[in-house]
C-alpha cells in the first residue's frame, strides 16, 4: 500500500475511534425543542435495562442558549420501572453564574449541561429486568408568580442519559 494511502486508512480509523468511542454511554439520547419548553410538554424517554447487577449514572442533559434568562432550572421527573411503579421527583439545578453566565460546556451561544438525575449519592441499579420510562417535564416559575412559565425560552434540546458507574 503507497504511504499517502496508509496515512489517510490509519487517520481515518483513529478519527472513527475518538468519535465513536464513548465506553461509558448506555443509552444517550435528545429531543429537539423550538428554542422554548411549553410547561405542558412532557418529554418521555424508554431504557431496555441493560443489566440487573452492575450500577449507573443517570442525567438529564440540556442544550440551551442565551435566551434562557434564568440562574435555575426546575424539573418535574419521573422514573417508571417496568412493573410499573413511578418515582416522581421535583429537582432543581443551577443555570448561570450570579453574574448571569450561563453554566455548562460549549463554545458561543450553546451550553451543555449534563445534570445529574440518579446515582450521585447512592448507586442506582436497574432491579428489574425490562423496560424503564424516563419523563421531564420543565416546572419554572417567575418569583411571586403561581402559574407556571407557559414557554421556558432558550431551550433547544433536553436529553437522558445513562453511563456505566
Amino acid at each position: 500500500m503507497p504511504r499517502k494511502a496508509s496515512v489517510f486508512f490509519l487517520g481515518s480509523f483513529l478519527m472513527f475511534l475518538l468519535v465513536s468511542c464513548d465506553s461509558k454511554a448506555v443509552f444517550d439520547e435528545y429531543q429537539s425543542m423550538p428554542n422554548q419548553w411549553n410547561k405542558d410538554n412532557i418529554i418521555s424517554f424508554k431504557v431496555e435495562a441493560p443489566d440487573t447487577i452492575n450500577t449507573y449514572n443517570l442525567f438529564v442533559n440540556l442544550r440551551n442558549n442565551s435566551d434562557y434568562k434564568y440562574n435555575n432550572l426546575f424539573l418535574i421527573t419521573s422514573l417508571e420501572y417496568p412493573n410499573g411503579r413511578t418515582f416522581i421527583d421535583t429537582l432543581e439545578y443551577k443555570m448561570a453564574a450570579p453574574d448571569g453566565t450561563l453554566l455548562g460546556t460549549g463554545f458561543a451561544d450553546i451550553k451543555e449541561n449534563k445534570l445529574w438525575y440518579k446515582g450521585y449519592k447512592a448507586p442506582f441499579a436497574f432491579k428489574e429486568a425490562g423496560t424503564y420510562r424516563f419523563e421531564v417535564q420543565q416546572a419554572m416559575r417567575k418569583f411571586g408568580d403561581a402559574n407556571g412559565v407557559e414557554e421556558l425560552d432558550g431551550i433547544t434540546e433536553v436529553g437522558f442519559r445513562v453511563e456505566k458507574k
